[in-house]
């Protein structure tokens, strides 16, 4: 199991008996597997406690699809009518749940953080908005580091490393020393490879065959990989929702080389799937 401590709001939620499953909550209308499934807070908060009652850590609210080629980000007022009100709710209602926010615009970050969300999970690692930085800082909040190769609108054209493997390690290193210059204690972080994020199909088996090679980073790893393209290509183009077996073998996968936070749509699936990786780890 993961050695490294992951602090978030003075708390230590890592180590832990068993993986952390996050699950996906998209407020969003055009995210590629769930985009438009609620139409108000209220829908959006249902299915979260609905997440939670199957055994979810966490909910991570996104308020902006980062899909490969979207037609753009969207402004920090529209996220903000989209994400604000499900995080207010959702703190109401489930005081103890940790609450993540996909987001990389400061403001938004600064808003949801002071409306009672306990993590940002950003997919620049503070290259859009250094300034999340200190507002992790201020707010004593988690923060999770993305590795993407481009933008979202960009990333799947000719992505190219020497080494993915390597590479994504050697860059998040550099993500971190970032973050830590300016002053985010290193107990806060984790780390996300950024499966399908500039990256080819082949480069995504790569990184998760070698992804036990990032824990030399030291910090917990988090995989959202739940219903990626490169499964369906791998399953000879099958459609988002005739994914989910690979998803289960993916995530299992990942776990056993080192992740210790797994992002998800299905979070009945990933419990069940991973309480048996996590009751054979303790005796390896």
């Amino acid at each position: 199991m993961n050695a490294w401590p992951w602090v978030v709001r003075g708390k230590r939620v890592l180590p832990s008996e068993r993986t952390l499953v996050m699950g996906i909550l998209n407020v969003t209308p055009d995210s590629f597997s769930d985009g438009g499934s609620y139409a108000n807070p209220r829908q959006a908060v249902d299915a979260a406690l609905r997440m939670i009652e199957e055994g979810a850590d966490i909910i991570d609210v996104g308020g902006e699809s980062s899909r490969p080629g979207r037609a753009g980000p969207v402004s920090v007022e529209e996220e903000l009518r989209r994400v604000k009100p499900v995080v207010e709710l959702l703190r109401k209602e489930s005081p103890d749940v940790l609450i993540s926010v996909d987001t990389y615009k400061a403001p938004v970050v600064e808003q949801v953080l002071d409306c009672g969300a306990d993590i940002i999970n950003d997919i620049y690692a503070l290259r859009f908005s250094p300034e999340t930085g200190n507002l992790v800082v201020r707010y004593n909040a988690g923060l999770i580091l993305m590795h993407m190769q481009g933008t979202p609108e960009t990333m799947q054209q000719s992505p190219t490393y020497r080494d993915v493997v390597v590479d994504v390690k050697h860059e998040l290193r550099e993500c971190m020393d970032a973050a830590l210059s300016l002053g985010v204690p290193e107990e806060t972080i984790a780390i996300d490879p950024g499966f399908g994020f500039g990256k080819t199909v082949d480069h995504n088996v790569q990184l998760l065959a070698g992804l036990e090679y990032l824990r030399l980073l030291q910090r917990p790893i988090c995989v959202g990989i739940s219903r990626k393209s490169f499964l369906g290509a791998l399953l000879g183009g099958a459609d988002v929702s005739e994914r989910e077996e690979a998803t289960i073998a993916a995530q299992v996968i990942a776990v056993l080389h080192g992740a210790s936070i797994v992002r998800t749509h299905n979070v009945k699936n990933a419990r069940r799937s991973l309480a048996v990786v996590d009751a054979v780890m303790k005796k390896m």
